[in-house]
């Protein structure tokens, strides 16, 4: 359990693991970290869809002359799978390889203003710089062009632009963004901006309208924690781009009889188009571990793991990141044969812990791995923070339908887990034939027996087996346990996503509460808010019983000096059935039932 103290004025949430009085919290959504063929790097970022997903962080790319799919890309695509038609979200942190700060840079494009100013000044190349929020030389579309104006460096993952309708009278432009595999004849427009203004007092200047803020990694010397430091002062209102600069602002483009004023109007763009440049980085070795081959301790994905440590470590700030699960597919908690992937793990399972409102879901063993040493890497683990899915699954592309790939449990669990909750509740087991089938899987890389099923079962892990239905045979989840050892209720997905689901709920209520006045009126006004809520969880067979005791009892005059309200929570979870014994009695001829 995570060590929690009262330092500052909060809201602290005990946990008290018994067979009988339980309490805790979720959410909706789930982290993925993991390399991407392009995005910001480092920064977790909010998706909404799989469209969102493959504008902002790309799908497949090409390495050795094959066309490969990130296991991000792979999880992001099966959880929009199966929450949908409900709204749902990821959190994506892309890792990249190298210093993000000497390796990685966005692409950028400046842009030409008239021939000269009105004043007779020199024009300038550099009215304004666009910046691309996406990093990498995937980013680059600058180089020889083909047939129809068509960029032989263009791509689906970056872009073009153009400048139109510019107008000196009114000091206006418009901007569109392109595909990068567009053409003459075939134009792919992503957003047609304007009109847009280069001076900084209009409502429609520029950096307003697209946005120019801008987010980097510091680390804090004292505490060695990450954060993000956000500077710029308009939001980004477009997935693709950002202002880095304007170097020409027409301040007051207007005298006061409302003529553009001579100085400026050379300022204005010309028609022109252009691409994006200079973009360095790339995460695309020649040879890397990807599906089910070549993946060792330091060539997962092309990534070391080391390469994971500043993003998993941003991620324990609860304040500033919220999710109900993380996964790091391709990461391999084996201390035997994958010692440095083994200790990103642990450090993922740290932070679960000590944040408290969240789930880690971790791969055992690498593919084609045997079940002993499966079983011996979850010995390794004691939480119930975590739990840990086996064997690897092959899918069913998620855009090329022709292309099957393998992928480790890890990736299949968000879908399975946005599934359980669309058609049911979190504290509902993720698991059976009801809410476990993996959608679109066509093989595992073993077939289990049951007497396999009861081995991993035994030692914390939750088998995938393949089941029959009414149907036909399915793919399905086939446990729920966590990783912890010790037998209480907690060794149960459901218990301890049903008690991060209350914690993170009863935690946000008493937020409120926070430097009010401790009187019995408060405390009733509490009470009034929570165990109407638990009722709910109740009746959707989360609890059996329930008792919120705040009152005289708990909160007396010396807990009152020292400044605090105790509310003590006593939750019944109730049990999922696991096992179900049917005894089949046969009787003689003439017994009368």
């Amino acid at each position: 359990m995570p060590s929690e103290t009262i330092l500052s004025p909060g809201v602290i949430a005990l946990e008290n693991d018994q067979p009988f009085i339980l309490q805790a919290p979720i959410q909706a959504d789930f982290a993925i970290v993991g390399p991407t063929v392009k995005g910001k790097v480092n920064i977790p970022t909010v998706v909404t869809s799989y469209t969102d997903y493959k504008n902002k962080y790309g799908e497949t790319f090409l390495s050795g002359g094959q066309q490969f799919t990130y296991f991000t890309s792979l999880a992001a695509s099966k959880f929009f799978e199966n929450i949908s038609p409900n709204p749902g979200a990821l959190l994506i942190t892309r890792v990249v390889s190298g210093s993000t700060i000497n390796d990685w840079t966005p692409a950028t494009s400046s842009f030409v203003s008239s021939s000269a100013h009105a004043n007779g000044a020199p024009y300038n190349t550099d009215v304004f710089v666009l910046e691309t929020l996406s990093e990498g030389i995937i980013m680059n579309s600058a180089g020889p062009t083909g047939p129809n104006d068509t960029l032989l460096s263009g791509s689906d993952d970056n872009f073009r632009w153009q400048i139109v309708s510019p107008n000196t009278q009114l000091g206006t432009f418009n901007l569109i963004i392109r595909k990068g595999n567009d053409s003459s004849i075939l134009p792919s427009i992503m957003h047609n901006i304007g009109p847009v203004s280069l001076d900084p007092n209009s409502s429609n200047y520029i950096e307003k309208v697209i946005g120019n803020q801008i987010e980097v990694i510091i680390q804090d010397p004292l505490t060695g924690e990450y954060y993000t430091q956000l500077s710029g002062s308009y939001p980004n209102k477009y997935s693709t781009i950002r202002i880095k600069q304007v170097n020409q602002p027409t301040i007051n483009y207007f005298d006061n009889n409302g003529v553009a004023k001579p100085q400026y109007t050379g300022s204005i763009p010309v028609v022109q188009s252009g691409v994006f440049g200079n973009g360095k980085g790339t995460n695309i070795p020649s040879t890397a571990g990807f599906y089910n081959e070549n993946i060792t301790d330091n060539n997962i994905q092309g990534l070391n793991p080391n390469h994971y440590t500043e993003s998993i470590s941003l991620l324990a700030n609860k304040d500033a990141y919220n999710y109900n699960a993380i996964i790091a597919p391709g990461l391999i908690a084996d201390p035997s044969f994958y010692p440095n992937s083994n200790n990103v793990v642990t450090q993922l399972l740290n932070i679960v812990e000590n944040r408290g409102d969240c789930m880690a879901i971790i791969d055992l063993a690498k593919y084609n791995e045997n079940i002993g040493q499966v079983v011996s890497n979850a010995q390794n683990r004691n939480t119930s923070y975590a739990a840990a899915y086996w064997p690897w699954v092959k899918t069913i592309h998620p855009t090329n339908t022709s292309q099957q790939v393998w992928a480790p449990a890890s990736a299949f669990m968000p879908g399975v887990y946005a599934y359980n909750d669309k058609n049911g509740y979190p504290w509902l087991a993720p698991a059976g034939i009801t809410r476990g089938v993996i959608t679109s899987a066509t093989q595992l890389e073993k077939i289990l027996t049951q007497n396999n099923r009861d081995t991993l079962y035994q030692n914390k892990i939750n088998p995938i087996a393949t089941v029959s239905t009414a149907q036909s045979p399915a793919i399905v989840v086939y446990g729920q346990k966590t990783l912890q050892t010790q037998n209480t209720s907690l060794t149960r997905v459901n218990v301890r996503r049903l008690l991060i689901n209350l914690k993170n709920f009863i935690s946000k209520i008493s937020n409120n509460f926070i430097f009010e006045q401790n009187t019995p009126a408060l405390r009733e006004q509490f009470l009034s808010l929570v165990n109407p809520y638990l009722s709910i969880v109740q009746q959707q067979e989360g609890l059996n019983n329930f008792q919120v005791i705040m009152d005289d009892s708990n909160n007396t005059p010396e807990t009152i000096n020292n400044n605090q309200l105790i509310g003590q929570i006593y939750l019944q979870p109730t049990k999922t059935v696991e096992f179900i014994v049917l005894d089949f009695n046969i009787s003689s001829t003439g017994v009368i039932f």
